[in-house]
């Protein structure tokens, strides 16, 4: 199985033949965020078999780069999220295979399991909307267990909701100089990967975007977290390979099933 992180949330997941895609966002600059770092992913990023949206948040459901996916690519969104986002049955009408998931519930890509999985996060569609979609992590069970956990802080029974697994795709940061309620730093990610135990981690959801005009406010933020998930993970998770990649760099983890 290969990783490809392409920036922020955003990964390919190869798995089994299979090809994965997490919260696809193939924008330079959308809203108050600008890309900082690594270039916009190539088109070929979009080639997927499968993607998984962890949120309705407008950097992990991003209309336009759903609209760049190939017809007939399957959509796996929380459960709510057509009535939530209107626009999303718009893109089902162009071919696209939404399927709405919940905590808990499984489908099949090409004969590797997806699974949803609980997180820690809000799930709405802001800046307005009621809560009527939950925040989802999910595993992706082929040669190896992925577990990509979209946004989420820690919660009790975290490891035994999302099961044993070979891979952790885990967010250190944000795309601000605050992280609120609902979300991982480099700290807590390294107290996830200890609970979870898996055999090899990638830091995601650090290091590409930031808001425009705050290049100076707590610019350690942006720059720090991947190093200091390494340094963590060292201290408490010494049995984890951890891979910090470079944006649009691969990596093709050591497991054993």
């Amino acid at each position: 199985m290969e990783i490809t992180w392409w920036g922020h949330a955003t990964c390919t997941v190869e798995d089994s033949g299979v090809r994965f895609l997490t919260d696809p966002l193939f924008a330079r600059r959308f809203a108050h965020l600008r890309r900082r770092r690594g270039a916009v992913p190539p088109p070929e990023a979009a080639h997927a078999e499968a993607v998984l949206v962890s949120h309705l948040h407008a950097d992990h459901l991003h209309l336009p780069s759903l609209a760049r996916l190939a017809p007939g690519t399957r959509v796996f969104v929380p459960r709510g999220a057509l009535a939530a986002v209107p626009a999303l049955r718009r893109l089902g009408g162009r071919g696209l295979r939404l399927t709405e998931l919940a905590p808990g519930e499984s489908a099949a890509v090409d004969g590797v399991r997806v699974r949803a999985v609980p997180a820690s996060h809000d799930g709405r569609r802001l800046p307005v909307g009621p809560q009527r979609s939950p925040a989802l992590g999910y595993v992706v069970e082929g040669e190896a267990r992925t577990y990509f956990a979209g946004d989420t802080g820690l919660f009790d029974g975290m490891a035994d909701a999302v099961g044993p697994v070979d891979v952790a795709l885990l967010p250190v940061g944000g795309w601000g100089p605050f992280l609120g309620h609902g979300h991982l730093n480099a700290g807590r990610a390294a107290e996830a990967l200890a609970a979870l135990s898996p055999a090899a981690a990638v830091p995601v959801h650090y290091g590409t975007y930031w808001p425009i005009g705050m290049d100076a406010v707590r610019p350690h933020e942006f720059h720090s977290p991947g190093d200091e998930f390494v340094r963590h993970a060292t201290l408490i998770a010494p049995k984890v390979a951890v891979h910090r990649l470079g944006h649009g760099e691969r990596v093709r983890p050591e497991v054993a099933r």
